[in-house]
Protein backbone atom coordinates (compact mmCIF):
# COMPACT_ATOMS: atom_id res chain seq x y z
CA UNK A 1 0.00 0.00 0.00
CA UNK A 2 1.08 3.77 -0.65
CA UNK A 3 1.23 4.23 3.20
CA UNK A 4 1.37 1.50 5.63
CA UNK A 5 0.83 3.14 8.92
CA UNK A 6 -1.94 5.20 7.44
CA UNK A 7 -4.34 3.92 9.54
CA UNK A 8 -2.53 4.33 12.48
CA UNK A 9 -1.98 7.89 11.66
CA UNK A 10 -5.51 9.32 10.46
CA UNK A 11 -8.72 9.03 12.02
CA UNK A 12 -11.65 8.45 9.47
CA UNK A 13 -13.23 12.02 8.74
CA UNK A 14 -16.42 12.36 5.80
CA UNK A 15 -16.33 15.52 3.61
CA UNK A 16 -18.62 18.89 4.96
CA UNK A 17 -21.54 18.89 4.47
CA UNK A 18 -24.30 22.09 4.34
CA UNK A 19 -25.85 23.09 7.33
CA UNK A 20 -29.27 21.25 7.48
CA UNK A 21 -31.13 24.91 7.83
CA UNK A 22 -29.65 26.18 4.86
CA UNK A 23 -29.27 22.86 2.56
CA UNK A 24 -33.42 22.47 3.24
CA UNK A 25 -34.20 25.74 0.99
CA UNK A 26 -33.80 23.82 -2.34
CA UNK A 27 -33.36 20.84 -3.65
CA UNK A 28 -29.28 20.95 -4.65
CA UNK A 29 -26.98 17.70 -3.24
CA UNK A 30 -24.89 18.98 -0.11
CA UNK A 31 -21.98 16.62 0.77
CA UNK A 32 -19.11 18.55 -0.31
CA UNK A 33 -16.04 16.95 -2.11
CA UNK A 34 -12.56 16.50 0.18
CA UNK A 35 -9.41 18.91 -0.22
CA UNK A 36 -6.77 17.18 -2.07
CA UNK A 37 -4.79 16.30 1.10
CA UNK A 38 -8.00 14.45 2.92
CA UNK A 39 -8.67 12.54 0.09
CA UNK A 40 -4.81 11.31 0.38
CA UNK A 41 -5.06 10.75 4.01
CA UNK A 42 -8.46 8.82 3.39
CA UNK A 43 -7.16 6.96 0.99
CA UNK A 44 -3.82 6.17 2.72
CA UNK A 45 -6.23 4.62 6.01
CA UNK A 46 -6.74 1.24 3.65
CA UNK A 47 -4.61 -1.35 5.46
CA UNK A 48 -2.47 -3.96 3.44
CA UNK A 49 -4.64 -7.09 5.29
CA UNK A 50 -4.05 -10.02 4.03
CA UNK A 51 -7.70 -11.14 2.91
CA UNK A 52 -9.71 -7.26 1.73
CA UNK A 53 -13.32 -9.01 2.93
CA UNK A 54 -14.51 -5.63 1.20
CA UNK A 55 -14.16 -7.61 -1.70
CA UNK A 56 -16.61 -9.85 -0.31
CA UNK A 57 -18.66 -6.90 0.98
CA UNK A 58 -19.29 -5.44 -1.95
CA UNK A 59 -21.86 -7.20 -4.37
CA UNK A 60 -20.00 -5.43 -7.80
CA UNK A 61 -16.61 -7.48 -5.96
CA UNK A 62 -15.03 -3.92 -6.36
CA UNK A 63 -11.02 -4.22 -6.37
CA UNK A 64 -10.90 -1.57 -3.37
CA UNK A 65 -7.37 -1.89 -1.38
CA UNK A 66 -6.11 -1.17 -5.58
CA UNK A 67 -8.10 1.58 -6.13
CA UNK A 68 -7.14 3.51 -2.80
CA UNK A 69 -3.22 2.89 -3.30
CA UNK A 70 -3.93 4.81 -7.35
CA UNK A 71 -5.79 7.75 -5.11
CA UNK A 72 -2.86 7.74 -2.82
CA UNK A 73 -0.35 8.11 -5.40
CA UNK A 74 -2.44 10.36 -7.54
CA UNK A 75 -2.65 7.90 -10.46
CA UNK A 76 -6.44 9.19 -11.36
CA UNK A 77 -6.63 7.59 -14.74
CA UNK A 78 -5.29 3.61 -13.21
CA UNK A 79 -7.94 4.70 -9.85
CA UNK A 80 -10.29 4.63 -12.66
CA UNK A 81 -9.56 2.29 -14.85
CA UNK A 82 -9.44 -0.52 -11.49
CA UNK A 83 -13.20 1.29 -10.27
CA UNK A 84 -14.65 0.86 -13.62
CA UNK A 85 -13.51 -2.68 -14.44
CA UNK A 86 -16.29 -4.01 -12.01
CA UNK A 87 -18.62 -0.83 -11.92
CA UNK A 88 -20.43 0.78 -14.83
CA UNK A 89 -21.55 3.94 -12.67
CA UNK A 90 -19.31 4.57 -9.22
CA UNK A 91 -20.87 8.02 -9.45
CA UNK A 92 -24.61 6.22 -8.27
CA UNK A 93 -23.21 3.92 -5.90
CA UNK A 94 -20.87 6.54 -4.76
CA UNK A 95 -23.69 8.98 -3.58
CA UNK A 96 -26.49 6.43 -2.21
CA UNK A 97 -25.03 3.26 -1.65
CA UNK A 98 -25.77 2.17 1.96
CA UNK A 99 -21.69 0.71 1.31
CA UNK A 100 -21.73 -2.82 2.32
CA UNK A 101 -17.87 -2.87 1.61
CA UNK A 102 -17.65 -0.66 4.71
CA UNK A 103 -19.08 -3.13 7.26
CA UNK A 104 -16.70 -5.85 5.61
CA UNK A 105 -13.72 -3.57 6.08
CA UNK A 106 -10.90 -5.13 8.19
CA UNK A 107 -10.28 -1.48 9.71
CA UNK A 108 -13.99 -1.57 10.95
CA UNK A 109 -13.17 -4.30 13.15
CA UNK A 110 -11.97 -2.29 15.74
CA UNK A 111 -11.62 1.60 14.53
CA UNK A 112 -13.92 3.41 11.57
CA UNK A 113 -13.87 1.44 8.59
CA UNK A 114 -12.29 3.26 5.62
CA UNK A 115 -14.09 5.97 3.61
CA UNK A 116 -14.62 3.67 0.89
CA UNK A 117 -18.05 4.65 -0.99
CA UNK A 118 -16.25 8.47 -0.45
CA UNK A 119 -13.37 8.03 -2.13
CA UNK A 120 -15.33 6.01 -5.30
CA UNK A 121 -17.34 8.56 -5.56
CA UNK A 122 -13.74 11.21 -5.91
CA UNK A 123 -12.42 9.17 -8.26
CA UNK A 124 -15.25 9.03 -10.91
CA UNK A 125 -15.82 12.68 -10.20
CA UNK A 126 -12.27 13.43 -10.88
CA UNK A 127 -12.44 11.02 -14.30
CA UNK A 128 -15.22 12.98 -15.66
CA UNK A 129 -13.29 16.31 -14.87
CA UNK A 130 -9.83 14.73 -16.33
CA UNK A 131 -11.61 13.07 -19.57
CA UNK A 132 -11.20 9.54 -18.64
CA UNK A 133 -14.85 8.10 -18.87
CA UNK A 134 -15.52 8.37 -22.64
CA UNK A 135 -17.87 6.97 -24.70
CA UNK A 136 -17.07 3.05 -25.80
CA UNK A 137 -18.18 1.73 -29.65
CA UNK A 138 -16.65 -1.38 -30.17
CA UNK A 139 -15.72 -1.67 -33.74
CA UNK A 140 -16.31 -5.40 -34.04
CA UNK A 141 -20.31 -5.79 -33.85
CA UNK A 142 -21.64 -9.63 -33.37
CA UNK A 143 -24.42 -8.82 -35.40
CA UNK A 144 -26.71 -9.78 -32.52
CA UNK A 145 -29.69 -7.77 -30.96
CA UNK A 146 -30.62 -7.17 -27.53
CA UNK A 147 -33.69 -5.61 -26.05
CA UNK A 148 -33.44 -4.26 -22.58
CA UNK A 149 -36.60 -3.79 -20.80
CA UNK A 150 -36.18 -0.80 -18.21
CA UNK A 151 -33.63 1.97 -17.62
CA UNK A 152 -32.96 1.63 -13.95
CA UNK A 153 -29.72 0.36 -12.53
CA UNK A 154 -29.93 -3.32 -13.62
CA UNK A 155 -31.20 -2.03 -16.79
CA UNK A 156 -28.35 0.42 -17.65
CA UNK A 157 -25.46 -1.90 -16.57
CA UNK A 158 -26.93 -4.86 -18.70
CA UNK A 159 -26.99 -2.74 -21.45
CA UNK A 160 -23.78 -1.60 -21.33
CA UNK A 161 -22.20 -4.81 -20.99
CA UNK A 162 -23.67 -5.99 -23.90
CA UNK A 163 -22.80 -2.84 -26.11
CA UNK A 164 -19.22 -3.63 -24.89
CA UNK A 165 -19.02 -7.01 -26.14
CA UNK A 166 -20.27 -5.36 -29.67
CA UNK A 167 -23.93 -6.32 -29.67
CA UNK A 168 -26.68 -3.72 -30.70
CA UNK A 169 -28.65 -2.59 -27.41
CA UNK A 170 -32.09 -0.87 -27.43
CA UNK A 171 -33.46 0.51 -23.86
CA UNK A 172 -36.91 0.61 -23.75
CA UNK A 173 -38.44 2.88 -21.03
CA UNK A 174 -42.34 3.67 -20.08
CA UNK A 175 -40.87 6.84 -18.35
CA UNK A 176 -40.22 10.16 -20.45
CA UNK A 177 -36.58 9.66 -19.32
CA UNK A 178 -34.03 7.27 -18.33
CA UNK A 179 -32.43 5.91 -14.84
CA UNK A 180 -35.43 4.10 -13.37
CA UNK A 181 -36.03 5.42 -9.56
CA UNK A 182 -32.44 7.17 -9.92
CA UNK A 183 -34.36 9.48 -11.86
CA UNK A 184 -37.73 10.00 -10.52
CA UNK A 185 -37.55 7.80 -6.97
CA UNK A 186 -34.11 9.17 -5.48
CA UNK A 187 -34.58 12.80 -4.85
CA UNK A 188 -32.38 15.23 -6.40
CA UNK A 189 -30.67 16.13 -2.70
CA UNK A 190 -29.40 12.85 -2.56
CA UNK A 191 -28.84 12.47 -6.46
CA UNK A 192 -28.67 15.01 -8.68
CA UNK A 193 -30.44 13.99 -11.81
CA UNK A 194 -27.90 16.16 -13.91
CA UNK A 195 -25.53 13.08 -13.18
CA UNK A 196 -27.88 10.51 -14.32
CA UNK A 197 -28.14 12.19 -17.68
CA UNK A 198 -24.37 12.74 -17.97
CA UNK A 199 -23.84 8.81 -18.05
CA UNK A 200 -27.16 8.22 -19.94
CA UNK A 201 -25.38 10.58 -22.69
CA UNK A 202 -21.54 8.69 -22.64
CA UNK A 203 -24.24 5.43 -23.33
CA UNK A 204 -25.72 7.11 -26.24
CA UNK A 205 -22.58 8.04 -27.51
CA UNK A 206 -21.48 4.83 -27.46
CA UNK A 207 -24.48 3.41 -29.88
CA UNK A 208 -26.95 2.55 -27.22
CA UNK A 209 -30.53 3.30 -28.07
CA UNK A 210 -33.43 4.80 -25.89
CA UNK A 211 -37.03 4.29 -26.62
CA UNK A 212 -38.92 6.06 -24.22
CA UNK A 213 -42.65 6.66 -23.18
CA UNK A 214 -42.90 2.98 -24.62
CA UNK A 215 -44.29 0.28 -22.19
CA UNK A 216 -43.89 -3.45 -23.32
CA UNK A 217 -46.66 -4.78 -22.97
CA UNK A 218 -49.33 -1.84 -23.77
CA UNK A 219 -47.36 0.19 -26.29
CA UNK A 220 -45.70 -3.17 -28.28
CA UNK A 221 -47.08 -6.56 -27.80
CA UNK A 222 -44.41 -8.31 -25.85
CA UNK A 223 -44.12 -11.18 -28.35
CA UNK A 224 -43.76 -9.11 -30.76
CA UNK A 225 -40.32 -7.56 -29.10
CA UNK A 226 -38.90 -11.12 -28.45
CA UNK A 227 -39.98 -12.03 -32.14
CA UNK A 228 -37.79 -8.56 -32.84
CA UNK A 229 -34.25 -9.21 -31.23
CA UNK A 230 -32.17 -12.26 -30.57
CA UNK A 231 -32.51 -11.64 -26.64
CA UNK A 232 -34.50 -9.75 -23.98
CA UNK A 233 -33.71 -8.75 -20.49
CA UNK A 234 -36.32 -7.65 -18.48
CA UNK A 235 -35.02 -5.68 -15.98
CA UNK A 236 -38.18 -3.38 -14.89
CA UNK A 237 -37.66 -3.63 -11.07
CA UNK A 238 -40.41 -4.57 -8.24
CA UNK A 239 -42.59 -1.59 -8.41
CA UNK A 240 -45.94 -2.78 -6.82
CA UNK A 241 -45.83 -1.02 -3.38
CA UNK A 242 -47.05 -2.39 -0.10
CA UNK A 243 -50.17 -0.80 0.91
CA UNK A 244 -51.76 -0.50 4.75
CA UNK A 245 -55.13 -1.70 3.84
CA UNK A 246 -56.63 -0.43 7.14
CA UNK A 247 -60.01 1.37 8.01
CA UNK A 248 -59.76 4.92 6.29
CA UNK A 249 -57.35 4.14 3.69
CA UNK A 250 -59.90 5.62 1.09
CA UNK A 251 -59.48 8.82 2.68
CA UNK A 252 -58.06 12.00 0.92
CA UNK A 253 -54.11 12.44 2.05
CA UNK A 254 -52.78 9.17 1.98
CA UNK A 255 -50.24 8.52 -1.03
CA UNK A 256 -47.17 5.82 -1.89
CA UNK A 257 -43.96 6.88 -1.55
CA UNK A 258 -43.36 6.88 -4.95
CA UNK A 259 -46.26 9.21 -6.11
CA UNK A 260 -44.94 11.57 -3.62
CA UNK A 261 -41.04 11.27 -4.77
CA UNK A 262 -41.61 10.80 -8.38
CA UNK A 263 -43.54 13.95 -8.27
CA UNK A 264 -41.49 15.84 -6.71
CA UNK A 265 -38.55 14.98 -8.70
CA UNK A 266 -40.52 16.28 -11.63
CA UNK A 267 -40.98 19.83 -10.11
CA UNK A 268 -37.54 20.14 -9.61
CA UNK A 269 -36.92 19.56 -13.12
CA UNK A 270 -39.21 21.59 -14.49
CA UNK A 271 -41.35 18.38 -15.87
CA UNK A 272 -45.42 18.39 -16.09
CA UNK A 273 -47.48 16.06 -14.91
CA UNK A 274 -51.30 15.92 -14.90
CA UNK A 275 -52.05 14.31 -11.17
CA UNK A 276 -52.95 16.88 -8.49
CA UNK A 277 -50.30 17.94 -6.59
CA UNK A 278 -48.65 16.36 -3.18
CA UNK A 279 -47.48 19.28 -0.88
CA UNK A 280 -46.90 18.68 2.59
CA UNK A 281 -46.44 22.72 3.01
CA UNK A 282 -48.37 23.10 6.37
CA UNK A 283 -49.13 19.96 6.81
CA UNK A 284 -48.89 17.36 9.79
CA UNK A 285 -46.54 14.61 8.49
CA UNK A 286 -46.52 11.15 9.02
CA UNK A 287 -44.51 8.74 6.92
CA UNK A 288 -44.86 5.05 7.74
CA UNK A 289 -41.60 3.06 6.97
CA UNK A 290 -37.90 3.41 8.18
CA UNK A 291 -36.15 2.51 5.39
CA UNK A 292 -34.60 4.85 2.64
CA UNK A 293 -37.56 5.44 1.00
CA UNK A 294 -39.39 6.97 4.02
CA UNK A 295 -35.90 8.18 4.95
CA UNK A 296 -36.87 10.43 1.30
CA UNK A 297 -40.09 11.17 2.20
CA UNK A 298 -38.47 13.19 5.94
CA UNK A 299 -35.94 15.16 3.57
CA UNK A 300 -38.50 16.14 0.79
CA UNK A 301 -41.44 17.30 3.41
CA UNK A 302 -38.74 19.05 5.31
CA UNK A 303 -37.97 21.30 1.93
CA UNK A 304 -41.34 21.45 1.22
CA UNK A 305 -41.97 22.80 4.40
CA UNK A 306 -44.39 20.29 6.44
CA UNK A 307 -45.83 21.48 9.84
CA UNK A 308 -44.26 18.80 11.42
CA UNK A 309 -42.75 15.13 10.48
CA UNK A 310 -43.12 11.92 12.19
CA UNK A 311 -41.79 8.66 11.30
CA UNK A 312 -42.82 5.16 12.26
CA UNK A 313 -41.67 2.21 12.04
CA UNK A 314 -43.82 -1.16 12.88
CA UNK A 315 -39.83 -3.31 13.76
CA UNK A 316 -38.60 -2.47 17.17
CA UNK A 317 -35.82 0.10 17.24
CA UNK A 318 -32.08 -1.47 15.95
CA UNK A 319 -28.91 -1.32 17.83
CA UNK A 320 -26.49 1.06 17.12
CA UNK A 321 -23.40 -1.61 17.52
CA UNK A 322 -23.06 -4.96 16.39
CA UNK A 323 -24.13 -7.41 18.38
CA UNK A 324 -23.09 -11.07 19.02
CA UNK A 325 -26.10 -12.06 16.59
CA UNK A 326 -23.72 -9.36 14.04
CA UNK A 327 -20.40 -10.59 13.74
CA UNK A 328 -17.85 -9.25 11.81
CA UNK A 329 -17.79 -9.19 8.41
CA UNK A 330 -21.37 -9.63 8.12
CA UNK A 331 -23.62 -6.57 6.98
CA UNK A 332 -25.13 -5.34 10.26
CA UNK A 333 -28.77 -4.17 11.02
CA UNK A 334 -27.78 -1.22 13.14
CA UNK A 335 -29.70 1.87 13.81
CA UNK A 336 -29.55 4.49 10.85
CA UNK A 337 -29.92 8.53 11.27
CA UNK A 338 -29.85 9.84 7.69
CA UNK A 339 -28.88 13.47 6.85
CA UNK A 340 -32.95 13.90 6.04
CA UNK A 341 -33.21 12.98 9.58
CA UNK A 342 -30.54 15.55 10.98
CA UNK A 343 -33.15 17.82 9.00
CA UNK A 344 -35.99 17.73 11.56
CA UNK A 345 -37.54 14.40 11.88
CA UNK A 346 -39.39 12.90 14.98
CA UNK A 347 -38.86 8.98 15.03
CA UNK A 348 -40.90 6.21 16.89
CA UNK A 349 -39.84 2.12 16.88
CA UNK A 350 -42.66 -0.33 17.46
CA UNK A 351 -45.88 1.27 16.31
CA UNK A 352 -48.81 -0.30 14.86
CA UNK A 353 -51.38 1.92 12.63
CA UNK A 354 -54.57 0.70 13.40
CA UNK A 355 -57.21 3.38 11.38
CA UNK A 356 -56.96 6.50 9.10
CA UNK A 357 -59.44 9.21 10.24
CA UNK A 358 -60.98 11.98 8.27
CA UNK A 359 -63.61 14.33 8.25
CA UNK A 360 -67.11 14.67 6.66
CA UNK A 361 -65.55 15.64 3.25
CA UNK A 362 -63.20 12.45 3.54
CA UNK A 363 -59.86 14.20 4.64
CA UNK A 364 -57.34 12.99 6.41
CA UNK A 365 -57.27 14.55 9.90
CA UNK A 366 -55.60 11.99 12.06
CA UNK A 367 -54.45 8.34 12.66
CA UNK A 368 -55.00 5.65 15.77
CA UNK A 369 -52.27 3.93 16.85
CA UNK A 370 -50.50 1.54 19.36
CA UNK A 371 -47.17 0.47 20.49
CA UNK A 372 -46.43 -2.94 20.31
CA UNK A 373 -44.03 -5.23 21.63
CA UNK A 374 -42.00 -8.17 19.83
CA UNK A 375 -41.08 -11.76 20.65
CA UNK A 376 -38.04 -12.36 19.50
CA UNK A 377 -36.03 -15.56 18.48
CA UNK A 378 -32.42 -16.61 19.88
CA UNK A 379 -31.00 -14.91 16.80
CA UNK A 380 -32.59 -11.16 17.78
CA UNK A 381 -34.74 -11.66 14.85
CA UNK A 382 -38.79 -10.78 15.59
CA UNK A 383 -41.18 -13.52 15.68
CA UNK A 384 -44.40 -11.96 16.28
CA UNK A 385 -45.76 -8.66 18.26
CA UNK A 386 -48.86 -7.94 20.48
CA UNK A 387 -50.29 -4.29 21.42
CA UNK A 388 -49.24 -2.98 24.41
CA UNK A 389 -52.23 -2.15 26.42
CA UNK A 390 -53.29 1.31 27.25
CA UNK A 391 -51.09 3.03 24.19
CA UNK A 392 -53.94 3.00 22.33
CA UNK A 393 -54.23 7.00 20.73
CA UNK A 394 -54.98 9.40 17.97
CA UNK A 395 -52.57 11.67 16.57
CA UNK A 396 -52.93 14.44 14.12
CA UNK A 397 -52.11 13.78 10.71
CA UNK A 398 -53.16 15.39 6.98
CA UNK A 399 -50.20 13.60 5.19
CA UNK A 400 -48.73 9.80 5.43
CA UNK A 401 -46.92 8.70 3.41
CA UNK A 402 -46.79 4.93 2.84
CA UNK A 403 -42.86 3.48 2.37
CA UNK A 404 -43.00 -0.18 3.40
CA UNK A 405 -41.38 -1.34 0.44
CA UNK A 406 -42.48 -3.11 -2.75
CA UNK A 407 -43.84 -6.82 -3.01
CA UNK A 408 -42.78 -7.68 -6.61
CA UNK A 409 -42.87 -6.60 -10.34
CA UNK A 410 -45.85 -5.50 -12.37
CA UNK A 411 -47.36 -8.42 -13.74
CA UNK A 412 -50.45 -7.26 -16.09
CA UNK A 413 -49.23 -6.57 -19.21
CA UNK A 414 -45.84 -7.83 -20.31
CA UNK A 415 -44.97 -10.34 -17.70
CA UNK A 416 -48.77 -11.59 -18.27
CA UNK A 417 -48.43 -11.34 -22.09
CA UNK A 418 -44.66 -13.74 -22.09
CA UNK A 419 -45.83 -16.10 -19.59
CA UNK A 420 -43.07 -15.98 -17.66
CA UNK A 421 -42.95 -18.53 -15.20
CA UNK A 422 -42.83 -16.85 -11.35
CA UNK A 423 -41.33 -18.07 -7.83
CA UNK A 424 -42.98 -17.61 -4.94
CA UNK A 425 -42.45 -14.39 -3.84
CA UNK A 426 -44.05 -13.01 -7.42
CA UNK A 427 -40.89 -12.13 -8.55
CA UNK A 428 -39.57 -13.27 -12.34
CA UNK A 429 -38.22 -17.00 -11.58
CA UNK A 430 -34.61 -16.99 -13.43
CA UNK A 431 -32.53 -19.79 -12.54
CA UNK A 432 -30.13 -18.92 -10.46
CA UNK A 433 -27.11 -17.98 -11.99
CA UNK A 434 -28.51 -18.40 -15.60
CA UNK A 435 -30.91 -15.48 -15.07
CA UNK A 436 -33.02 -17.00 -18.15
CA UNK A 437 -36.47 -17.26 -17.33
CA UNK A 438 -39.14 -19.67 -18.63
CA UNK A 439 -39.39 -18.42 -22.10
CA UNK A 440 -37.09 -18.95 -24.55
CA UNK A 441 -34.64 -15.91 -25.53
CA UNK A 442 -35.83 -13.90 -22.52
CA UNK A 443 -33.62 -13.18 -19.36
CA UNK A 444 -34.22 -11.11 -16.16
CA UNK A 445 -31.95 -9.24 -13.50
CA UNK A 446 -32.47 -6.83 -10.77
CA UNK A 447 -35.43 -6.41 -8.49
CA UNK A 448 -37.58 -7.96 -11.11
CA UNK A 449 -35.72 -11.00 -10.55
CA UNK A 450 -34.31 -10.99 -7.30
CA UNK A 451 -36.70 -8.23 -4.93
CA UNK A 452 -36.57 -5.13 -3.87
CA UNK A 453 -32.81 -4.81 -3.24
CA UNK A 454 -30.22 -1.93 -3.24
CA UNK A 455 -28.46 0.16 -6.46
CA UNK A 456 -25.44 -1.98 -5.89
CA UNK A 457 -26.88 -5.08 -6.52
CA UNK A 458 -29.15 -4.12 -9.07
CA UNK A 459 -25.88 -2.91 -11.25
CA UNK A 460 -24.44 -6.36 -10.34
CA UNK A 461 -27.66 -8.19 -11.61
CA UNK A 462 -27.52 -5.89 -14.78
CA UNK A 463 -23.78 -6.95 -15.29
CA UNK A 464 -23.97 -11.17 -14.67
CA UNK A 465 -27.40 -11.25 -16.94
CA UNK A 466 -25.47 -9.45 -19.88
CA UNK A 467 -23.00 -11.87 -19.45
CA UNK A 468 -25.48 -14.73 -19.62
CA UNK A 469 -26.91 -13.22 -22.46
CA UNK A 470 -23.60 -12.73 -23.95
CA UNK A 471 -22.72 -16.52 -23.51
CA UNK A 472 -26.35 -17.58 -25.17
CA UNK A 473 -25.95 -15.46 -28.40
CA UNK A 474 -22.26 -16.90 -28.94
CA UNK A 475 -21.38 -19.45 -26.70
CA UNK A 476 -19.12 -17.86 -24.60
CA UNK A 477 -18.36 -14.84 -23.01
CA UNK A 478 -15.45 -11.87 -22.40
CA UNK A 479 -17.12 -10.49 -19.93
CA UNK A 480 -16.06 -10.16 -16.76
CA UNK A 481 -17.55 -12.87 -14.36
CA UNK A 482 -18.09 -12.92 -10.57
CA UNK A 483 -16.79 -16.49 -10.31
CA UNK A 484 -13.90 -15.00 -8.76
CA UNK A 485 -15.53 -14.00 -6.03
CA UNK A 486 -18.60 -16.75 -5.24
CA UNK A 487 -15.10 -18.76 -4.71
CA UNK A 488 -13.82 -16.37 -2.36
CA UNK A 489 -17.17 -16.86 -0.75
CA UNK A 490 -16.62 -20.24 -0.60
CA UNK A 491 -13.24 -20.38 0.83
CA UNK A 492 -14.50 -18.42 3.62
Amino acid sequence: MGKITGFKEYGRELPEKTPAKDRVKNYNEFVGMYPPQKLNEQAARCMNCGIPFCHNGCPLGNVIPEFNDAVYKKNWEEAYQILSSTNNFPEFTGRICPAPCESACVLGINKPPVAIEEIEKHIIEIAYEKGYVKAYNPILKTGKKVAVVGSGPAGLAAAAQLNKVGHEVTVYERDDRAGGLLRYGIPDFKLEKTVVQRRVEVMKESGISFQFNTEIGKDIPAQQLVDSFDAVVLAGGSTIPRDLPIPGRQLKGIYFAMQFLKQQNKNVAGISFTEDEISAKDKNVVVIGGGDTGSDCVGTSNRQGAKSITQFELMFQPPKERTINMPWPQYPMLLKTTSSHEEGCERYWAINTKEFIGDADGNLTGLRISEVEWEKDFLGRPVKFTEIAGTERVIPCERVFLAMGFLNPQYEGMLEQLGVKLDGRHNVDAIEGKYKTSVEKVFAAGDMRRGQSLVVWAISEGREAARKVDEYLMGHSSLESKDAINLFEDVI
